[in-house]
């Protein structure tokens, strides 16, 4: 059984304005086994390579940033190593931050795997579903190809259904 209190990653990014609404930290998981063939990040589905690294050594380096909205957790897929991204995540939630979680699984499929659910409770905004070449688009936000939504986590275990995130309309 993994330890919980280890991620393995492909790699972290201190700043990030692509990967979710605001200011965040990404973190790369390392292991993914959807094989999306497009795959932005092929680099990370190995489930041996990458690096472990501690995950309190990650909340030290955000709580360094105090201009982060919230952490970004990708890969590879986040649900692979579900138990330590949760602590991760809850400890990060700690600290007043958002989590966006980047998964290959539908929220659906999500829901029926019970050791899946701590970290889908510590996510706030989900992006599901695989990335589809033939559905790829430049012009989405946070996501690549038009199957892929963006959850609203606590919304929808709330509703008993999915709920789609917005993002917030600042103009007016």
């Amino acid at each position: 059984m993994a330890q919980t209190d280890i991620l393995r990653i492909a790699g972290l990014v201190d700043e990030s304005i692509v990967d979710g609404p605001g200011f965040r930290y990404a973190v790369f998981t390392q292991g993914c086994t959807h094989n999306c063939p497009g795959c932005h990040n092929p680099h990370t589905h190995d489930p041996n390579s990458g690096r472990e690294i501690a995950i309190d050594e990650i909340v030290d380096n955000i709580k360094k940033n105090p201009l982060l909205d919230g952490i970004t957790l990708t890969g590879g897929d986040p649900f692979l190593q579900a138990g330590p991204c949760a602590l991760l995540a809850q400890k990060v939630k700690q600290l007043g931050l958002t989590v966006v979680t980047y998964t290959g699984y539908t929220l659906e499929e999500l829901l029926k795997r019970p050791d899946f659910m701590p970290l889908l409770e510590q996510t706030d905004i989900l992006i599901d579903g695989p990335f589809q070449i033939e559905k790829r688009s430049l012009d989405l936000l946070y996501k690549g190809s038009l199957n892929q939504r963006i959850i609203d986590v606590p919304a929808s275990l709330k509703a008993g259904k999915t709920v789609e995130w917005t993002e917030p309309d600042f103009s007016s």
